[in-house]
């Protein structure tokens, strides 16, 4: 059931920054429209634009249905779920940089004793780089946690569920297949990442966001962008009509933990356009944005890839890197391609529909954009 003040296909935007402020803007009602009509119950849709120069943020609706809603702007929040995933992998190429971990390192190394799970005699050990490539042959998500989430499951499933949690159902996981033989994507995988990351960076293993704020958001000037849940002002999520608390993921934090505007999406993604520029000259940061787009694997010859937790797709003379995520109450997608300097992020305050609608039309837009099909903006740079 759609709420009677749902945002429709039609509304205009309540914030709209472009090269040009204060007038009205085509692109930005229309990139608006087309979302807002793969979301229906969304009551705030946004959509960030990078495009060779240019850059485009529009916001429509309001923060909430009811009247504690506010009409939402660029720095308003939305639950990324999965999106969380492509910084943990940012965060691994940065303590890779640094020579802190090595993608090929064992897990192990990072594990107390008795946590690691189970591996053949003479079976080659899970790495760093087979969470970040969803090759581990972990499962989707660590056993006996559905069973722990069911009494919160309309609220918080995973609230209850810690890093102590985590390592005890690693230590009981038998593997599905042997590491980097097979892809099956994996919460559990990257979630674990994320944890053994925040210990390798010299945090205690609940420490995701303070190694990640440390490493990654504060220098890129990511300030609004953590995992607390909550916040003033954040867009409230909607799950069939019905409002939903935020989740709390404190085990498997950086697989989706993290909330973020419209405006500081596209100021990650334009980091990973222009990697140098982002991090302030030539470095450990600098290397690990261009890292993270680098290809590592083939998942059907000749189209799909999977770099660092990105999923990549060759297009005619560019490459599409892109993910997608969704929450009880959320969903959100990212793409960019370094080649064409396109870049998009889309958020709505709904739960994702199973028909994929929302990411398909975010994702078809993002391909149109890199393809020159979509008018975008005037010709002129940024100043």
């Amino acid at each position: 059931m759609t709420p009677p003040d749902a945002m429709s296909p039609g509304a205009a935007a309540s914030t709209v920054r472009t090269l040009h402020p204060g007038t009205a803007d085509p692109v930005a009602t229309g990139l608006l429209a087309s979302l807002a009509a793969a979301a229906p119950g969304a009551s705030t849709v946004a959509v960030a634009v990078h495009r060779a120069g240019e850059r485009l943020v529009a916001v429509g609706g309001r923060t909430a249905h009811n009247a504690t809603g506010r009409p939402a702007e660029p720095g308003t929040r939305f639950a990324l779920g999965s999106v969380t995933k492509t910084y943990t992998a940012l965060l691994l190429a940065e303590l890779a940089a640094r020579g802190e971990v090595g993608y090929d390192d064992p897990i192990d190394r990072f594990l107390p004793p008795g946590a690691a799970p189970y591996r053949r005699v003479g079976g080659a050990p899970i790495t760093l780089l087979h969470l970040a490539t969803h090759t581990s042959g972990l499962p989707r998500l660590p056993p006996g946690l559905l069973r722990s989430a069911l009494p919160r499951w309309f609220s918080n499933p995973y609230a209850a569920y810690g890093p102590g949690e985590l390592l005890a159902a690693l230590a009981r996981t038998r593997p599905s297949a042997a590491p980097g033989t097979r892809v099956r994507y994996s919460n559990f995988g990257v979630g674990l990442l994320g944890m053994l990351l925040a210990r390798a960076a010299g945090e205690p293993y609940g420490g995701y966001e303070q190694a990640l704020t440390a490493r990654v958001l504060t220098p890129l000037g990511l300030r609004g962008t953590g995992a607390r849940a909550g916040a003033a002002g954040d867009a409230t999520g909607y799950w069939h009509g019905r409002a939903r608390p935020p989740w709390r993921i404190p085990g498997l934090a950086g697989a989706g933990a993290l909330h973020a505007g419209p405006e500081e999406l596209l100021r990650y993604l334009e980091a990973l356009l222009d990697p140098v520029r982002a991090a302030g000259g030539a470095g450990p940061l600098a290397t690990a944005l261009a890292e993270v787009a680098r290809p590592r694997l083939v998942v059907r010859p000749g189209e799909d890839r999977i770099a660092l937790v990105w999923n990549a797709r060759r297009r005619p003379g560019h490459l599409l890197l892109f993910h997608s995520g969704g929450t009880r109450g959320c969903t959100a997608f990212v793409g960019f391609s370094p080649q064409r300097r396109v870049a998009l992020a889309a958020v709505a305050n709904r739960a994702p529909a199973l028909d994929g609608a929302f990411i398909q039309r975010a994702y078809l837009l993002l391909r149109e954009l890199a393809g020159g099909t979509t008018r975008f903006g005037a010709p002129s740079p940024i100043g």
